[in-house]
């Protein structure tokens, strides 16, 4: 018997330029209907964690950053800007490493150059901090599309991040809500019968690589992008199923024992 042929699509959204205390999911909400389009059920919402940050007025001056000494001593050490140095060293969890321009960090359970502070979309002299709470705000967000359009939707706040010994930037997913972001294929068998023993498929990541082709990484002002016939499943929940585990990373536990 042929198997179905199953297919995705992705929709950009263009919005307009969203600021401090906007209601994110009311602006892709006009932003859709402005463009003809309409959430169905099962539906999966990819939102740029910038936009979501901006909104949830995570914006800096750097002008108003108190600077400490080892703010000082970090910032020439990476040859960063010693404000966001200090942000930097605010926000993660913890240093080890870097480069001349990127302070490599663990932030909110995550490898992230910078602590995920970003300069880019951001008013001259401001930085965007990475959400307080990125599945908390995925939930947040999901709950209110479901309320209006009264369908089963499923959120995804995401990011970029550069791969090891890999040139450009990938998607990660920061948060999640309504969808299982990694699916456990372990125990199933592969083509030849042979069991598979580690594999986990990073389902939320793999959408937001996809849907950053829509996005971009500029001025493209699409901060969203919305996804049909995802092949994920879907929950009523996932803000407690964890998307980092440092202890199970291969590259994580090498890096530490040195």
């Amino acid at each position: 018997m042929q198997k179905e042929l199953t297919s995705l699509q992705m929709f950009g959204i263009k919005t307009p330029l969203i600021k401090p205390g906007d209601n994110i999911a009311n602006i892709i909400l006009d932003a859709m209907e402005e463009n003809g389009l309409f959430f169905q059920e099962k539906d999966v919402l990819i939102l740029a964690e910038s936009a979501v940050s901006t909104a949830e007025d995570r914006l800096v001056d750097l002008n108003k950053v108190k600077i400490t000494e080892k703010a000082m001593e970090l910032a020439e050490q990476y040859q960063l800007d010693p404000r966001e140095m200090e942000l930097i060293i605010q926000e993660c969890d913890e240093i080890f490493g870097g480069v001349p321009g990127a302070a490599l960090t663990i932030t909110k359970g995550t490898l992230a150059p910078n602590a995920g502070i970003d300069a880019s979309n951001a008013p001259k002299d401001h930085v965007v901090l990475l959400p307080e709470n990125a599945q908390k705000s995925a939930g947040v967000i999901r709950r209110e599309i479901e309320e209006e359009c009264k369908c089963k939707i499923a959120v995804i706040i995401g990011d970029s991040r550069t791969q090891p010994l890999r040139l450009g930037c990938v998607g990660i997913a920061l948060g999640t809500s309504g969808i299982v972001p990694v699916e456990d294929a372990r125990g199933t068998l592969d083509l030849f019968e042979k069991e598979m023993t580690i594999t986990r498929k990073a389902v939320a990541d793999n959408l937001v690589s996809g849907a950053q082709l829509l996005m971009g990484e500029a001025g493209e002002s699409v901060p969203a992008v919305l996804v049909r016939g995802a092949p994920a499943q879907m929950i009523e929940d996932s803000e407690d199923i964890p998307l980092f585990t440092p202890e199970e990373c291969m590259y994580y536990s090498n890096i530490r024992k040195k």
